[in-house]
């Protein structure tokens, strides 16, 4: 008989391609495989009905409760009550004071039965937990970063974080089965709950979305050109890109830039005013979402991609995004900040990266116009395009989850 692995999340299916890879990793190495998500996103149910309709394997879709905000509230209000007097707060009530989806999750996940249950981020925890009981199956999660470590000192941030480290603190020392999406990551949670390090699985891509062919270095004539692109879900100020169109401003290139992802903020507005105000109006544009299969075959179309991570929490000190490998599968180098994660995955990228620091904007243009100028591109695009192909993609890095799950069966350590 066949092992079954149920996968928890708190997301919709189209809202994570970590979930996707996994659940299809697993489904082609033989085991039986269920996923519980929410469908809670009206602008993503559609996406998640085509994805449905096309995996070989079974999909749970969990409305959230609709009294989910109110609970948050009071569950927050009794979590600062309990710490007020000295009380230690309970798992359950820290997982319910944050607004998500934990008592939808925590009554579906434990109806399906499984040998494994893999949570995505720590709204997932709880109800993984609960069914692995239920069942006396492996408790197993996946860190796509590092939860209790996204505070930015925004108002609220220190109690949210607190909430978070609890849950973590109560459930993660009995997982069998841990993955990190970078190695800071595992170690970082390995350092704060005594627990062995987590298995490296990057936010990597199959070869089957990479372009047949590297594109042609393009040949320089008249004035140095750059085009860089940069892309995520949401445009964000504290993502590194005002001193990038800063450093455009300074570079003797003429370095343009596309910004692709949600403006639903008007942050894009406002780094086009930027643009704006330093001469850079016709350099900068902003770009609609795509579809999550496409953004490898959209980012082969430029020279550089960007990957600006800040110091804003020590999650983005440590996290390496999957902008990194979409670049490297479109065989396009990458601009990196010069934060812990990525200067450590740098010494193996070689030519394929280049570090810059976000507070010196000129020497980030120099950057620029050494890329720029003839000849610069030709190395780091070849040896992005021959990793991309090498190392650095799902086809490959499927093998370190798959070894994780076996172990954690060999072992055989179930919850009680």
């Amino acid at each position: 008989m066949r092992r079954a692995v149920c996968i928890v999340s708190p997301g919709n299916l189209a809202s994570n391609p970590r979930v996707l890879k996994e659940a299809e990793a697993l489904h082609g190495a033989g085991y039986e495989v269920t996923a519980v998500v929410c469908d809670y996103n009206e602008a993503l149910r559609l996406a998640d009905d085509e994805i449905e309709a096309a995996v070989p394997w079974k999909v749970i879709r969990v409305p959230r409760s609709r009294d989910e905000g109110g609970v948050a509230r009071v569950a927050a209000a009794l979590a600062e009550m309990f710490e007020a007097v000295g009380i230690a707060v309970p798992v359950g009530m820290a997982a319910r004071s944050a607004r998500t989806p934990v008592a939808a999750l925590m009554r579906r996940a434990p109806e399906v039965r499984a040998d494994l249950y893999i949570a995505h981020y720590v709204a997932a925890l709880p109800a993984a937990m609960a069914a692995a009981r239920r069942h006396g199956a492996l408790l197993g999660f996946d860190a796509e970063d590092f939860h209790s470590g996204e505070g930015t000192g925004a108002s609220g941030d220190a109690f949210r974080m607190r909430m978070v480290e609890i849950v973590e603190r109560a459930i993660l020392p009995s997982c069998s089965h841990v993955t990190a999406a970078a190695p800071l990551i595992g170690k970082a949670y390995a350092a704060r709950y005594g627990m062995a390090d987590p298995a490296t699985v990057l936010n990597v891509f199959p070869l089957s979305m990479a372009p047949a062919q590297p594109r042609p270095v393009r040949a320089q004539e008249g004035t140095p050109m750059l085009r860089a692109y940069w892309f995520s879900q949401t445009i964000g100020l504290d993502r590194g890109l005002q001193p990038f169109i800063q450093a455009m401003a300074r570079a003797t290139a003429r370095v343009t830039l596309d910004i692709r992802g949600s403006n639903r903020w008007g942050h894009g507005d406002a780094l086009l005013t930027l643009a704006a105000s330093l001469g850079l109006a016709d350099r900068v544009k902003l770009l609609p979402m795509a579809a999550p299969g496409e953004m490898v075959r959209l980012a082969a179309e430029y020279d550089v991609g960007l990957s600006l991570e800040t110091d804003v929490s020590e999650n983005r000190r440590i996290c390496l995004t999957n902008k990194i490998f979409t670049y490297l599968l479109a065989g396009v180098p990458v601009v990196m900040s010069d934060t812990p994660a990525q200067k450590l995955l740098a010494t193996d990228l070689g030519p394929a990266a280049r570090l810059c620091m976000l507070a010196d904007p000129g020497d980030l243009a120099g950057t620029l116009d050494a890329l720029a100028s003839p000849g610069g591109l030709a190395e780091p695009s070849a040896t992005a395009w021959r990793l991309g192909r090498e190392r650095y993609n799902w086809d490959s890095e499927q093998d370190v989850l798959l070894q994780s799950v076996a172990a954690a069966f060999a072992r055989g350590e179930t919850i009680r």
